[in-house]
């Protein structure tokens, strides 16, 4: 019997998009658009998991929660793990039969937080790492998972890092870990992030902006979103003996493409694009990626072309679905900016 599921978001594209990749993988689904219909649903049919957005109208995240009988601790750190549930800095036990933890990438914040995690009932670290790792390599070459690693950014560098702490653990530890180089991702998200090179390059020519685009001929690996997750999805699942320590390039080599290849598939589909070149821009990267391995080891291997994520982000784009970009460009791309003074 498939494991039930209810999916709580007042995003409509969310919660479709989330609802169909579950039921791919098997699972009985059912949506709700927010906290009072969840409620109702959850009575009737008994979900054994609820995944929720935490904003939404009529009963938010955490009311939905208390409706369902959840307790709900806020400013509560977790000092030890136990089998059977997991014990606070306030001396308050948290019965509980299954543990996640989250972590940034920070590298000395995070090295410091997952030290000593052995012999606390862990099984298994996952650490989604990038490709970018490999920084510039010579272009006709396709990088694997022992290629020397060549970090250009902090970002990477600090990847890096974790990386090889991680690894380091190897036969020192009670737990498994696996480390995931992510290619650049695109596909449609409820939180789009549109400073990533193809969803950037497609709005910019959609809204008829003029692009311009730096060092051109460079490379790098894309990866739509659900790839990425079933990939996730595949280690999770994998034998012990298959993902135990391993790095896995993720990915597909049809995938990878130059920033002109972008930019020519983009404009099949917006032929009235207006694109500037300029060589010796500010990132220099430039990288192939091969991903041999996992699919081999792990049956992995893509389903969504460059091609297919502009399609899909165009449609999106003409439907309205992101007309709020420009006023809310922290939400939409992975930065912040403060300015003030001490």
């Amino acid at each position: 019997m498939a494991l039930k599921v209810l999916i709580v978001d007042d995003e409509e594209p969310a919660r479709q998009g989330l609802t169909a990749l579950l039921a791919r993988w098997g699972y009985d689904v059912d949506e709700a658009a927010d906290g009072q219909e969840a409620v109702s649903k959850a009575a009737a049919s008994l979900p054994s998991v609820v995944i929720s957005d935490l904003v939404m109208p009529k009963m938010d995240g955490l009311e939905l929660l208390r409706a369902l009988n959840v307790r709900v601790l806020t400013g509560e750190r977790v000092t030890e793990v136990r089998k059977d549930g997991v014990i606070t800095a306030t001396g308050r036990k948290i019965p509980a039969e299954l543990t996640v933890w989250a972590a940034g990438i920070q590298a000395p914040e995070f090295l410091k937080d997952l030290d000593g995690l052995e012999g606390k009932n862990l099984e298994h670290v996952l650490f989604v790492s990038t490709c970018s790792n490999y920084g510039l390599i010579p272009g006709n070459v396709e990088a694997t998972e022992d290629y020397e690693l060549k970090p250009l950014s902090l970002y990477a560098k600090h990847k890096v890092e974790i990386e090889q702490w991680l690894l380091g653990l190897k036969g020192k530890v009670d737990y498994s870990a696996t480390v995931l180089r992510f290619a650049t991702a695109f596909g449609l998200s409820p939180r789009m992030r549109f400073d990533l090179t193809v969803s950037e390059f497609t709005r910019e020519l959609y809204l008829g902006h003029e692009l311009l685009v730096f060092d051109a001929h460079t490379w790098r690996p894309y990866c739509h979103v659900k790839d990425l997750s079933e990939a996730i999805r595949c280690v999770l699942e994998a034998k012990h003996d298959r993902v135990h320590f391993e790095v896995f390039n993720v990915g597909g080599e049809a995938n990878n493409f130059t920033k002109q290849m972008i930019v020519d598939e983009i404009l099949r589909q917006v032929p009235e694009g207006k694109v500037k070149y300029q060589e010796h821009g500010s990132d220099p990267r430039n990288y192939r990626v091969s991903f041999e391995k996992i699919r081999e080891q792990l049956g992995f291997s893509i389903q969504y072309s460059v091609r297919r994520g502009v399609e899909e982000l165009l449609g999106a784009l003409r439907e309205g679905l992101f007309d709020n970009v420009e006023s809310q460009r922290c939400w939409f791309g992975n930065y912040e900016i403060f300015v003030g003074s001490r």
